[in-house]
């Protein structure tokens, strides 16, 4: 059915009827969605979708069978024409959610919508394409912003087209970025750095990229992108002309002065790209060729602080959540530069952040937004340390105090004393495993007994990659290959899973990371070896005895629920000399 027919037949009957009268909701159902509608003046499908009576696709294929519209629940980027993109603004695209996908030999365009009942939108399209009849296909709102961002975004000019054309042009640079982010994917700016910068970002977030190196050389510019902890080139090296050009455009972003080049500066960018806001850490250095460039992609999001999405069992969460609620001691996590660690204490706090908890955090530098609480950024050059903006926490009423990293005796002293008097201290360490935790801090000059009355739990992790769904393979490992992660061979026959490669994942096998973790409990058992300065060793060999699964126990686990491989695991993990019997 076209577009004009919909707003000539108009439904046969009232929609809400409709979805009783064929049974897809009872009258009481209805009652409550109209009267969520009236109290928060919403449509009846997006009250009917704000009280769970119905999903997306349910709905979609009411509107559909009622107004007589093809539905699909995928829509193929392959069959898109990409130069009817160009005639529709993204903007007026993302407002409606709607996009033109291809011409039937008859003339007709054929739309993807959202929403059936906007006319108005459509009656626009026609106007844009000249008179031409609109043949609707029905699909969710996710669905079409998904297919919109790739379509604008392939529809752009390739990075290295702009590399060409930045090098015949270095002298235009951008002003200063508003403090309201412009989305990249609708930036108009025609200065060919400009479009160069931009689309490294979009490429970036693009390849799910943490992080973008660029690297100049002699006669060439290296960019690298890492994506789930491994860093790649993506695309060939940029000429060396436009190394002063590019930094000089991302400082300008970045608030940096452009002039220093003889010193590293670290600044902050806020980007919107494809409808999401970014915060990008940015790090300068010099190096024998100039100013080596760093930037960090966090994007702004609270989707990912969630403690099962970031790998925890069932089995695991509610001795965390027992500790998180705690209302005073230390809570330690630890493990290596980019484990997680942070991602970790913030999805701790996102549970337990309300408004009866009075949460600060110190951090260098704050590297997650979690409205609500307070946070504090380390800086030096103020003589703002760990321990000076401890000390001063402490007369601000806190619960929850979050340390990003206990470096020194004088943090570690305050933040014990700060458990000791009745809050609850979250930090980071850095050790290879739990127990080590103990020992760091003794090495630092905390006396025994206070590191045993004060330290409730120490959390060690590390992130694995994720076996691509699109291709990861079914095999039978030997006894050999299970008990390099610890497993002995049972009886019966395990099947796992092992790396491929496919272009979902750009062939690397995996897609994406997930924590692996390691808790130490410190009951009074534990407390007694602890204040008697004992060593690691010992307090693991204790704690697994009592129960605590290791890193590479966890990992183990990961790779018989299909998660990851055992390469993997052998990857991120060390040998513990710990048979785990399946």
């Amino acid at each position: 059915m076209s577009a004009s027919s919909i707003a000539e037949r108009g439904p046969l009957l009232e929609f809400g009827e409709f979805l009783v009268q064929t049974g897809r909701l009872t009258p009481e159902q209805l009652q409550r969605a109209r009267e969520r509608k009236t109290q928060s003046q919403l449509r009846l499908t997006d009250a009917l979708l704000a009280e769970n009576l119905l999903s997306e696709s349910a709905l979609l294929g009411a509107l559909g069978e009622q107004l007589d519209i093809p539905v699909t629940t995928h829509i193929d980027l392959t069959q898109i024409d990409d130069t009817l993109a160009e005639n529709v603004p993204i903007g007026f695209a993302k407002n409606y959610g709607l996009l033109p996908l291809h011409k039937k030999e008859s003339g007709e365009l054929v739309v993807v919508i959202s929403d059936p009942l906007e006319i108005e939108p459509l009656d626009d399209l026609r106007l844009l394409f000249h008179g031409a009849q609109i043949a609707p296909i029905l699909a969710s709102r996710a669905a079409i912003t998904a297919a919109i961002n790739t379509v604008y975004d392939r529809s752009a000019h390739s990075t290295g087209a702009l590399a060409e054309d930045a090098a015949a042009d270095l002298d235009t640079l951008a002003t200063e970025i508003g403090t309201e982010p412009q989305d990249l994917l609708e930036a108009s700016d025609e200065a060919p750095i400009i479009r160069l910068v931009n689309s490294l970002l979009q490429q970036a977030i693009k390849e799910r990229a943490s992080d973008i190196h660029i690297e100049p050389f002699e006669s060439e510019i290296r960019v690298r992108f890492r994506v789930d902890d491994i860093l790649f080139e993506p695309m060939k090296p940029l000429p060396r002309a436009l190394q002063a050009s590019i930094t000089s455009r991302i400082k300008i972003m970045g608030g940096l002065n452009i002039a220093e080049k003889r010193v590293p500066q670290d600044g902050r960018i806020r980007l919107k790209i494809a409808g999401r806001d970014y915060d990008v850490r940015l790090s300068t250095v010099p190096t024998a060729y100039g100013e080596r460039v760093v930037l960090r992609l966090l994007p702004r999001t609270l989707d990912l602080l969630d403690l099962k999405k970031i790998g925890f069992r069932e089995s695991q969460l509610p001795a965390i959540e027992r500790l998180i609620t705690r209302p005073n001691g230390i809570f330690l996590v630890t493990g290596p530069t980019g484990s997680g660690k942070t991602t970790t204490l913030y999805a701790a706090l996102a549970a337990i952040n309300n408004p009866t908890k009075n949460i600060i955090t110190i951090e260098d530098p704050v590297e997650i937004q979690l409205p609500g609480v307070g946070q504090i950024e380390v800086n030096t050059k103020t003589g703002m340390t760990f321990a000076r903006g401890l000390r001063s926490v402490l007369r601000q009423d806190p619960n929850v105090i979050l340390v990003g990293e206990i470096r020194d005796l004088e943090t570690a002293e305050i933040a014990i004393q700060a458990s000791l008097t009745g809050h609850l201290v979250l930090a980071t360490l850095h050790t290879n495993d739990a127990p080590s935790a103990i020992t760091r801090l003794v090495d630092m000059g905390v006396e025994p007994f206070l590191v045993g009355s004060s330290l409730v739990a120490v959390l060690a992790q590390r992130l694995v990659r994720v076996l691509c769904e699109a291709c990861k393979q079914p095999f039978l490992p030997t006894a050999e290959q299970l008990a390099e992660i610890g497993i002995h061979a049972p009886k019966s026959q395990i099947h796992i899973y092992e790396a491929t490669g496919c272009e979902a994942c750009k062939h690397t096998g995996y897609r994406g990371r997930i924590g692996i973790f390691e808790l130490l409990l410190i009951d009074d058992e534990v407390r007694a070896l602890v204040s008697q300065n004992t060593d690691a060793k010992t307090i693991k060999r204790k704690a697994i005895a009592k129960g605590m699964s290791t890193l590479r126990q966890d990992g183990a686990q990961a790779v018989l629920r299909g998660v990851t491989s055992i390469a993997e695991i052998l990857r991120a993990t060390e040998d513990e000399g710990v048979v785990e019997q399946i």
